[in-house]
This record gives C-alpha cells, structure tokens and sequence, in this order.
C-alpha cells in the first residue's frame, strides 16, 4: 500500500497518518522527519540540507527528491508507505511516479474556516512539546500545563495571519498537485472536519483497511 496524504496545514494528515502506518504496518514518512534524521546523523545529504535550510532558504526540489529515493529505498518501505509533505512540487511528483507509483493519493479536505479555527486553538508546552487546544482539549487550568503548571504558548506560525499565509502558500502549491492526481484517476478526496475517529473510520473503508 504506497499512499500520499495530501491536506491543509490543520487537517489532520499526521494523525490519520500514525494511525494507518499502524494497523497497516507500513512507515509514516515526512520530509520534516528525513530533514532532522540526516541533518541529526551528519549524513552528506544532511549537511547540504543544514547549509541551505541555516541560510534561510528553501531546499531544493533535486535535493528533497534526492532524500526521499533514499528513504524509499530501505527495507521498512519495501511494502509501502504513507509519503506526508512530499510530494509538494509537480516536479517532485512525476520524480515519484519513476521512484515508486502510489496506489492513492488522500486530499484532506477542511474549509480555511476550520483551519484557522483548529490552529489559532492550538497551545504548547515549550519544554515537553505537550499540544493542548483551547475548544477540543483545553488544559485543566487554563493557560497552564497539566503536569508541571508552566504557562502554555502560542507558536508563532499559529498566530492567524501566520495560518492565513500558510493557507496560501498551501494552494498555491498543492492545487496543481490535486489536479495533477485526480487526472491520473488516484485522488480520493476525504472530508476532514468531523471528529477524528469518524474521519479514520471514512479512511478505513476506502483503503479496505
């Protein structure tokens, strides 16, 4: 089962993502994640990702593409995989369909609405990374962490006009990327504003799960 998740930051794509790697045993890939492993193990890719991403700028579609093959290539992906953030590019696309087809594309799809909503809620606990949500599941007190009382933040990138921005960088990139797929008869769109164990419930049916 080789699958693409595709979705709004907000969306839901790394649950459902966690959840499905699980009861299907295939890793849950994302670019964030080979980022911080090769840059973290000083791997030749990784340096060349640290150089580019400490200058500010954005990795390249020949090095993200170059990092996926290799992931692909081990072992744990032989029998699928669930590829979340890549790909984000058309080339990156037609670069995937020569590494390894994908059996579906998933779009998440959640009005921009609910997006801001979801993620204007969010608060963390900077020392643990504790995720709390003002609306679906605030802390017992509010503003503080359950376990050690610390105040809560607002990230940044979870400030409104941050989400907005993020919202349309997201379609202006994914768009081509929905198209691109749905010509190819592998899109599956998937409506993500219920609760989670319904949305998991809707993907399990469409992937025989």
């Amino acid at each position: 089962m080789k699958l693409i998740f595709l979705g709004p930051p907000g969306a839901g794509k790394g649950t459902m993502a966690v959840r499905v790697a699980d009861a299907a045993s295939i890793p849950h890939i994302s670019t964030g994640d080979i980022f911080r492993y090769n840059i973290k193990n000083q791997t030749e890719l990784g340096k060349k990702v640290k150089a580019i991403l400490d200058s500010g700028e954005l990795v390249p579609d020949e090095l993200t593409i170059e990092l996926v093959r290799d992931r692909l290539g081990q072992d744990d992906a032989k029998s699928g995989f669930i590829l979340d953030g890549f790909p984000r590019t058309v080339p990156q696309a037609d670069a995937l369909s020569e590494m390894a087809p994908v059996d579906n594309v998933i779009n998440f799809t959640l009005s921009d609405e609910e997006v801001v909503k979801r993620l204007s809620g969010r608060r963390v606990h900077p020392g643990s990374g504790r995720t709390y949500h003002i609306l679906f599941s605030p802390p017992k007190v509010e503003g503080k962490d359950d376990e050690t009382g610390d105040d809560l933040v607002q990230r940044e990138d979870d400030r409104e006009d941050a989400i907005k921005n993020r919202l349309r960088v997201y379609r202006e990139q994914t768009e081509p990327l929905i198209e691109y797929y749905r010509s190819r008869g592998k899109l599956v769109d998937l409506d993500s504003s219920p609760a989670p164990e319904e949305v998991f419930t809707s993907l399990r049916k469409i992937l025989s799960l």
